[in-house]
């Protein structure tokens, strides 16, 4: 039975965040508001969950999902290496709706699906997405809708789509606005955008200098992801479009994140999730 709260409400806020956190714990899915759509989140480092939340919108292991951290410190952790610009796209950024492709920390005990060693992270500009994250660490989040249909803007949307399948529905109101974030890949020497959306692509060339776009190259193959938070289903397919097949240890997503939003299966024993976002004096960035 899902449970809903209206976190414009403080009791209601409190009691809800409190009901996600533990959902998640349990390996349980949740749906929260981010600046840009409602997203479906799930513990990134709990592949039976993220499994749950692919199957919840009807998608497949092809389409992991971008992860969502509470601060600048956890997205760190996630990753093996920024690039020459990340830092730089970071600060000028984040929080906000900048998704960023990396090549995945290699240490890390997850299986987000057939990301080919990369993950997709963003720090969302949402207080209540991010107070959550502090509590749960990383989360793995879709756009909350059902694959193929458009992203939930608010939480009658969400679900009317996803119902049952989610244990608590965190109503946040109306989302930020309809965009979903821009995704850049910076598992290259040089940038490449892999979807226009709503950090403009003008702005960011103001901070990157020179910048791959589809006129530049032709199409690679399609993979699907929207971290999370929604992409559509073939723009979210290029979120694991990168060279290399994924380490043996290697789910976000939920954004990327999608709205945005090929791993092998996770290892028998997990190792135990770092500390990434818990009082973490970054993650006091404006999410």
């Amino acid at each position: 039975m899902s449970r809903r709260y209206d976190c414009s409400e403080p009791m209601e806020r409190t009691r809800g965040i409190a009901e996600a956190v533990s959902a998640v714990r349990r390996g349980e899915l949740i749906v929260l508001p981010t600046d840009t759509v409602y997203g479906v989140g799930a513990d990134a480092f709990v592949a039976p969950a993220v499994t749950k939340l692919l199957e919840a919108k009807g998608r497949g292991r092809e389409m992991p999902p971008p992860v969502l951290v509470g601060s600048v410190r956890a997205a760190t952790a996630l990753v093996d290496d920024l690039g020459v610009y990340g830092q730089d796209l970071i600060d000028e950024f984040w929080p906000g709706a900048l998704t960023l492709v990396c090549r995945a920390n290699p240490n890390l005990m997850w299986d987000l699906g057939e990301t080919k060693g990369t993950v997709a992270v963003r720090m969302p500009m949402h207080e209540l997405a991010v107070e959550l994250l502090k509590e749960t660490g990383p989360l793995a989040v879709s756009s909350a809708n059902l694959s193929g249909q458009p992203a939930a803007r608010n939480i009658d949307e969400a679900e009317k789509m996803l119902g049952d399948s989610i244990s608590v529905y965190l109503d946040g109101g109306v989302s930020g606005h309809a965009d979903p974030s821009t995704i850049l890949d910076l598992t290259g020497p040089v940038p490449r955008l892999l979807r226009a959306g709503a950090v403009p692509v003008d702005k960011i060339r103001a901070v990157v200098g020179v910048l791959l776009t589809d006129d530049d190259e032709p199409d690679e193959p399609d993979e699907a992801g929207e971290s999370a938070t929604a992409a559509s289903d073939a723009d979210q397919a290029k979120l694991s479009l990168t060279k290399e097949t994924a380490p043996a240890t290697q789910d976000e997503p939920a954004e990327a994140p999608a709205d945005p939003t090929e791993a092998p299966a996770a290892p028998a024993e997990p190792a135990p999730k770092p500390s990434l976002t818990k009082n973490d004096s970054d993650a006091a960035q404006n999410d």
